[in-house]
């Protein structure tokens, strides 16, 4: 049965977020509704040097989209910055406990001016269990797969007017209780190997009747591990996936609002101590947002971390 849920998870072959050695688990995406997440989207929440950890973290999200509903409307800038304190934490043995916690701080050039939002965004707490895990010593080839779920709370601010903007996204929060899944897999020979994750997020009606659709992650990302006798360095390259579907107001079809984008994937992380800094970037490969009406550019983001 173990095979099978292995091969099951094999066939998703892309990444979405920074993928660390088999003992340094994934976190679950956070973003929210085509691709312009107000959580921070597509980057993935993963530490490659630390195992269990506290740390901060920036992330920066560009995007254009059209200044209006019709075809001829300008496209404009839209920036999407957050910072995010983030940790890892055993609960007992082959169980973790994840929190996020993000503020955000948005801006974009509108035709009547520049409008700008912040403020604290949506915590996450996930909980990850190890379901299987050869030993190291016993097998050429290490396997790791943990499944889990979680929830998102609704503590960022959602405003429903958004000023007529095209893109639903631009918000800090979605006013909403959302509820995960996740599941991830790592096969590794000696110091390389191959990460695989999925992750689902089931999303509810917020209290202003808006319902941003449900979100799938599904994530692949070749790792190196370069140990030194003082500082230890992780290279990844990969691909990252993301699906959207379309987002409901009074229970009705919110037009040009499901979406998906496929993205590459570049990374590094050096940690020396207890301390770890990563750099990671995306582009887009493919994309299809809200109908083309918003179009994701790149993504960015750089950590911090201390070693528990």
């Amino acid at each position: 049965m173990k095979k099978y849920i292995i091969l099951l998870i094999l066939t998703c072959q892309f990444s979405l977020a920074g993928t660390p050695p088999p003992n340094f688990r994934q976190y679950l995406d956070d973003c929210d509704a085509c691709g312009c997440s107000a959580s921070g989207g597509g980057m993935g929440f993963s530490s490659m040097i630390n195992k269990n950890f506290v740390g901060l973290r920036y992330f920066y999200q560009s995007y254009s989209s059209r200044d209006g509903i019709f075809n001829d409307s300008k496209w404009i800038d839209e920036n999407f910055n957050t910072v995010q304190l983030w940790a890892r934490i055993p609960v007992f043995k082959n169980f973790q406990v994840s929190a996020l916690v993000p503020y955000h701080f948005h801006n974009r050039e509108l035709s009547t001016g520049e409008q700008t939002i912040s403020g604290l965004g949506d915590i996450t707490v996930l909980g990850m269990y190890t379901v299987y895990q050869t030993h190291k010593d016993s097998t050429v080839f290490v396997h790791t797969l943990q499944a889990g779920g979680g929830v998102k709370a609704p503590t960022g601010t959602y405003d429903s007017d958004n000023k007529g903007s095209v893109n639903p996204s631009f918000q800090v929060g979605t006013g909403s209780w959302d509820y995960l899944l996740a599941a991830e897999y790592v096969i590794k020979h000696k110091d390389l190997g191959l990460n695989t994750m999925i992750n689902y997020a089931f999303k509810t009606e917020n209290d202003k009747h808006y319902q941003f659709g449900d979100q799938f992650n599904y994530a692949s990302t070749l790792f190196y591990v370069m140990e030194g006798s003082k500082f230890t360095f992780v290279p990844q390259l990969g691909l990252a996936g993301e699906m959207y579907a379309t987002n409901k107001q009074y229970k009705e079809d919110v037009p040009n609002t499901k979406g998906d984008i496929l993205f590459g994937k570049l990374g590094i992380e050096a940690g020396t101590g207890r301390f770890s800094v990563g750099v990671n970037g995306m582009l887009p490969i493919n994309q299809n947002l809200t109908g083309g009406r918003v179009e994701a550019n790149y993504r960015w983001s750089v950590n911090l971390n201390y070693s528990l």
